[in-house]
This record gives structure tokens, C-alpha cells and sequence, in this order.
């Protein structure tokens, strides 16, 4: 007896039953080759060198490198030197003498850029004096001198390390070979002391953003502390990015981070819906009057333990359950839309699913015979096409067009397939329809995390040349991370930020100010 020969039902299970095999192999491929690179990387051993295919720097086939460098708008160059600042003029006169009966035709100008690289000592003679009484008079040191650094110089150290991620020791040697005298342990003090101003701007940005913003985005990595794994977690969007590094991932974790210095745990009428809808057992529900508030997580637990509630569950469900009592209680929206991958512990409140994340699975999947691969072509083909006309929609929406989109959403995601493995997928997805279609109804929303994405890149990056050993120094490196990401965003030059703060001139307006001048009154 041949496989065509077996009944249709016994083929299907066959057939997915082969799927699941070879899902489960590629899934070992994967872990094989992890656990290759790392007995390298544990032996010592160069890794396998990623070699890119070379590309002509202008290839007729591709429109984005062919076009020409600069503007494409016809008219008159900009001088290269028009916005530049001009620090010394000087003249010169041709060599020799000049004729007589010659004519002064005035100036060619000729800029010439030039940076100087050099330490400045300044020793400060404090007069000291005696009044006819006995009592004592010094002269006092300029407001901006905290300790035997400069403002430039403090400013210069922390640009390097969080522009420039250079670390402690290259920028001990730096800092040395430019004639700076400063030990590792007065280098790491300015790094991660004092800096309570900077810590305070960086929670007003979150305050603001929060407020005036109708959708954030949020991500997450893994981030090494104090030989610990432990997580970095961003919430930003166009305005505004905040970072905050932790030793969990959890759904309490990204609510204790969006709560910001807030302590409460608040048992409201909203934490009692989502305890519900959680399915909380009524008898746990029944240990707290409503409107109860905590003051901080010791006094709450405390509570927890007094009406023995112990099993780790409902802990979790009753913790997240005040934890959003807090925040509605401290004025959070709501209808605030928090888009994310489809990691569990960001779906609170208003969530949107990001389709890139969402099409990646179609994507992943391992087929075993052309029909499989012409179905997974075909139905990616369909979803990004789909994403074209939602991309349209957000340009103009109207109502009969949501609904139109709508009915295409279900075509698209509730067809069946040859291929058991992808028919599973599409049944996910359409499960998530009302997450991955908050557009409809709120058409600012993007459609992708790509904004997260690019803003917690960073720290992958930094993971692998640095980490962080004491609580200040994660928390500097999460608070100038955010407030350098900011500036970007809204056009501040960083370095200009921190003179500006370090030396206490504070001509720059604050940045929860410039987030919300820029949001205008349509966000808030």
C-alpha cells in the first residue's frame, strides 16, 4: 500500500505530523549552532567571520544607491560654510611688495576647520582676610565648580562614555594622554555621583511623554548587571524614549516602570475589573474594600500575607490588579495604546500588536515540499499587501473603508491551506484581529515597533563592550541613555544639554517642556 492509498484523514495527520518533525529539527539546527559558537567563544576560538557579498557603491539596479548624494530640489547651493561660527579672522597680504598703480580687489575667504585638544588649569587664590572682630573672609568659588573638574571637562566625559560609548579604562587613558590628571576612581565618580538633577529630568520625560502622547512603544533586551542577566526595558515614540533596567520581564515589571516614582498600590474599581477578567477566585477578591490604598510594596505584602493569600497566582493577578489602580489613580490614560511585539507582559490597557513581529511567524516556518513553499509565498504575499492598504487607510480614513478592511482582515487569516503548520499561524493571528487592527479606530497608531526597536538597539550594542556593577552606574547609564535619545529627537544637541546643566546656566528649556510644546493641544 502506497501513501496515496491511505484515506485523506490519515494523510493530513501524516502530513503535519512531519511538519511538527522538521519544525522540531530546524528548532535543534538553530540550538546546535548556538552551542557551537559558544564552546568557541568559551575555548577561545575566532568565530566564523560574517563576510557580506560586495556591493558597487552605485548599482543600476538599486534606486536608493544610484541616486545622487545631496538635495534633489533644483536652485542655488547652500555655502558649506554659511552656518558655521567664525572664532578668528586674519589677513593676509600677497609675499613681496605690491606694485604701485595696483588695485584692491578685497578678500577671497578661505575657512579653515580646526579642533583644540588641550587640558586648562586654573588655580583659583581665595583671598583670605580677618575683619577688626576676629571674624574670617574668603572669597568664594565660581557656583559652577563642584570638586577639582570642570563643567567642559565633566561634560566631555560623559559625552564620550554615552555618545560615544567609549569605556572607563580607554577613557582613563584618553583623558591622560590629553594632560588631564585623574585617577580611575575620580573618573567613575563623575560617571555615576551626583547627577540627582539628571535622574529627575529623565522621570519628568516619562511623566510628560505619558501625558501628552495617544500611543507609546515598548521593547525589551537582555542587559548583564553585576554578573546578573537582567533586562532593559524602553518606552518611547517620536517624542520621548525612557529606559529602565531591571531584573525581571514581568507584566508587575512593566507596570512598576510606566508608574514611575510612584509607590502606591491602589484596590479601585479598575483593579477589581481586571482581576475578573483574570478570573481571580471571589474569596481573594473579598479580602479588600474598595478603594484601599498601600502606601509601598512592604505594607501591601504585609497585607497579603494577613488575609493568607500565598498561592503565587493570584499574588501576581492581585499585584498587577493594584498596580493599575495606581496608575489610573495617578491620573494614566487609559486610552493611551501600548504597542509592542507579542511579548505577554506589555498586553495592559490598550494594546497594539506590531506586524512586522506578527508576519515574522508566517515567515519562520519550515516547509517540506513546493506546495507548502508556494502557500507560505502566497499568504505573505497577501499579508503585506494587507498592510499596504492599512498603510493607505492611515492617510485617509474613513469609516466604510475600516469595515471594508475589516472583512479583508478575516479572508485573509481564516483561509486553510495545505500546510497544517501555517493554517495554525493564521489561526493565532486572527485571534489577535482586535490587537492588530487598533488603526481602525486610532489611524496615528503605527503599524510596526520598529521605533522600540531602533531605540533599544543601543543597548544590545553596549551589552557587548560593558556592564554595569553598582546601582548608580545602571542607573546614570539608563538616565543619560534617555536624555540623549530625547535630545535627538527633538533636534537638541546632546552636548549642548549637558554644558548647559552640568555648568548651571540652564538656558535650555527643560525637555519635558519641549516634549510638550511639540505635542501641541491634539495629543493632550
Amino acid at each position: 500500500m502506497t501513501r496515496k492509498d491511505l484515506p485523506q484523514f490519515v494523510q493530513m495527520e501524516l502530513n503535519e505530523k512531519v511538519e511538527k518533525l522538521f519544525e522540531y529539527i530546524k528548532q535543534l539546527e538553530e540550538e546546535i549552532k548556538t552551542l557551537r559558537e559558544e564552546n568557541s567563544r568559551l575555548k577561545g576560538l575566532s568565530p566564523k567571520p560574517n563576510l557580506k557579498p560586495a556591493t558597487s557603491p552605485l548599482n543600476p539596479l538599486d534606486p536608493q544607491k544610484s541616486k545622487p548624494r545631496g538635495g534633489s530640489k533644483p536652485g542655488a547651493r547652500r555655502g558649506k560654510t554659511d552656518q558655521l561660527e567664525i572664532h578668528h579672522t586674519e589677513m593676509i597680504q600677497p609675499l613681496g611688495e605690491i606694485p604701485a598703480g595696483s588695485v584692491f580687489k578685497g578678500y577671497q575667504e578661505y575657512v579653515v576647520q580646526d579642533l583644540v585638544i588641550s587640558s586648562e588649569n586654573t588655580l583659583y587664590q581665595l583671598a583670605r582676610w580677618v575683619t577688626p572682630d576676629g571674624k574670617p573672609l574668603m572669597g568664594e568659588l565660581p557656583k559652577a565648580i563642584e570638586g577639582h573638574f570642570g563643567s567642559q571637562l565633566r561634560a566631555y566625559i560623559l559625552y564620550q562614555h554615552t555618545q560615544c560609548r567609549v569605556t572607563e579604562p580607554l577613557l582613563l587613558e584618553q583623558l591622560h594622554e590629553f594632560g588631564v590628571d585623574i585617577s580611575s576612581g575620580q573618573l567613575h565618580v563623575i560617571l555615576t555621583q551626583d547627577h540627582d538633577a539628571f535622574h529627575d529630568e529623565k522621570q519628568e520625560i516619562l511623566k510628560v511623554g505619558l501625558e501628552v502622547s495617544s500611543f507609546i512603544q515598548t521593547d525589551d533586551t537582555g542587559a548583564r548587571h553585576d554578573g546578573k542577566n537582567g533586562y532593559c526595558n524602553v518606552i518611547c515614540n517620536e517624542l520621548f524614549a525612557y529606559f529602565e533596567t531591571t531584573e525581571s520581564k514581568s507584566r508587575i515589571n512593566f507596570l512598576e516602570i510606566l508608574r514611575g516614582q510612584a509607590t502606591s498600590y491602589v484596590w479601585s474599581e479598575d483593579a477589581i475589573v481586571y482581576a475578573t477578567a483574570m478570573k481571580l477566585p471571589a474569596s481573594s477578591l473579598q479580602a479588600f474594600e474598595l478603594d484601599t490604598h498601600f502606601s509601598n510594596r512592604d505594607i501591601f505584602e504585609e497585607y497579603l500575607k494577613a488575609k493568607n493569600i500565598h498561592q503565587e497566582q493570584h499574588v501576581r493577578i492581585i499585584t498587577e490588579a493594584a498596580l493599575i489602580g495606581s496608575l489610573l489613580a495617578h491620573g494614566f490614560n487609559p486610552n493611551l495604546v501600548i504597542l509592542s511585539d507579542d511579548a505577554g507582559q506589555f498586553n495592559v490597557f490598550l494594546h497594539a500588536l506590531c506586524w512586522i513581529h506578527a508576519e515574522r511567524l508566517i515567515k519562520k516556518l519550515c516547509p517540506i515540499n513546493s506546495d507548502q513553499v508556494k502557500a507560505i509565498e502566497s499568504v505573505r504575499s497577501q499579508i503585506w499587501d494587507f498592510y499596504e492598504r492599512l498603510t493607505a487607510y492611515k492617510a485617509d480614513p474613513t469609516h466604510a473603508r475600516a469595515a471594508e478592511l475589516s472583512d479583508e482582515f478575516d479572508a485573509v487569516f481564516s483561509q486553510n491551506t495545505c500546510f497544517a503548520m501555517l493554517n495554525a499561524q493564521l489561526k493565532r493571528l486572527l485571534k489577535n484581529k482586535p490587537e492588530l487592527l487598533v488603526v481602525l479606530s486610532r489611524p496615528e497608531v503605527p503599524l510596526h515597533n520598529n521605533q522600540s526597536e531602533s531605540d533599544i538597539r543601543e543597548k544590545v550594542q553596549r551589552r557587548k563592550i560593558s556592564v554595569t556593577f553598582s546601582d548608580a552606574g545602571r542607573k546614570c547609564r539608563d538616565t543619560f541613555s534617555s536624555l540623549k535619545k530625547t535630545c535627538r529627537k527633538n533636534d537638541i544637541s546632546f552636548w549642548k544639554f549637558l554644558v548647559d546643566r552640568i555648568s548651571g546656566t540652564n538656558q535650555l528649556a527643560r525637555l519635558s517642556q519641549v516634549i510638550r510644546l511639540r505635542a501641541g493641544p491634539c495629543l493632550t
